[in-house]
């Protein structure tokens, strides 16, 4: 049953350790959180050791908070053409896994890609092998998520086509979809969020994957116009999407049972903080 107030948090600092992301979150009001398990600049995960991974685990069982994932590294590509960069993405995508299983956490999200070198096809069936095979590595309940993209060039996952093909070639009830506001508003996925667009979008998705199967809401205002396909994140009501584009996305009850994170640059340029959350709710009011 859809939540009459959704959960809602963001992306947060781990510096200093893990279990400081609850601490952070807490700071500004959140119930759910998102954070880097490693650099995201870089293919070497290190993960958790046992006393850090338990402190994060005591830690997050105390908060109250409701969800926690991982966001996977950016260099992250299992459509990339290059050998070596595919298996890269896989061991990187496996390690992260690892990491959100010892923490005891909800998933992993990541960016599907970019085809770059390769036919759609290849590229398509590529990215489903990768996927079974990180899966199939990393057994356990944590989830995997795939993250709409704002297309352009030959990025995969800008179409609710594209993220059906590669959610149903998987085919594993641990593969969950990540739904970007910005991202689809870049890619021309929709052009203004109305009650209408929104209402016709969310029964595009129920159609193709079920909406059980979307999971979390990425809640990003957008720094460029619809269709532009370049991806820049803007805090809430400041971007082309605005507090009326956001209110119409709340207005959607088959949304609320979402976890809805924040990915802002933050007004004081430090990340998600207080005054965007406090937005965001407000248009649920």
């Amino acid at each position: 049953m859809a939540s009459q107030k959704p959960i809602i948090g963001g992306h947060v600092s781990t510096a200093g350790g893990v279990w400081n992301a609850i601490t952070n979150a807490k700071r500004i009001g959140e119930d759910a959180i998102q954070f880097f398990g490693a650099s995201p600049q870089m293919w070497v995960a290190r993960g958790p050791k046992e006393d850090e991974a338990k402190r994060f685990r005591e830690a997050y069982r105390a908060s109250g908070i409701t969800a926690a994932y991982l966001h996977a590294a950016y260099l992250v590509n299992l459509a990339s053409s290059n050998d070596i960069f595919y298996l890269k993405s896989v061991k990187s995508l496996v390690d992260h896994m690892r990491i959100a299983e010892a923490l005891g956490i909800n998933g992993l999200i990541f960016h599907v890609g970019s085809s770059k070198g390769m036919s759609r096809e290849a590229a398509l069936a590529q990215e489903v092998e990768g996927m079974k095979r990180v899966l199939d590595e990393v057994p356990g309940t944590v989830q995997l998520l795939m993250e709409n993209t704002a297309g352009g060039g030959e990025k995969i996952g800008a179409t609710v086509e594209e993220m059906a093909h590669l959610f149903k070639a998987v085919n594993s009830p641990r593969v969950k979809v990540c739904f970007d506001t910005a991202h689809a508003f870049e890619a021309g996925l929709i052009t203004e969020y109305t009650p209408e667009n929104v209402s016709k979008l969310v029964d595009a998705w129920d159609a193709a994957i079920g909406l059980e199967n979307l999971t979390v809401i990425h809640a990003n205002d957008s720094m460029t116009e619809a269709e532009s396909h370049h991806d820049r994140h803007q805090n809430i009501g400041e971007g082309h999407i605005g507090l009326k584009g956001f209110r119409a996305l709340a207005g959607e009850k088959r949304l609320h049972d979402k976890f809805w994170l924040l990915e802002v640059p933050g007004f004081e340029d430090a990340g998600p903080d207080e005054k965007n959350v406090k937005l965001l709710k407000s248009c649920f009011v």
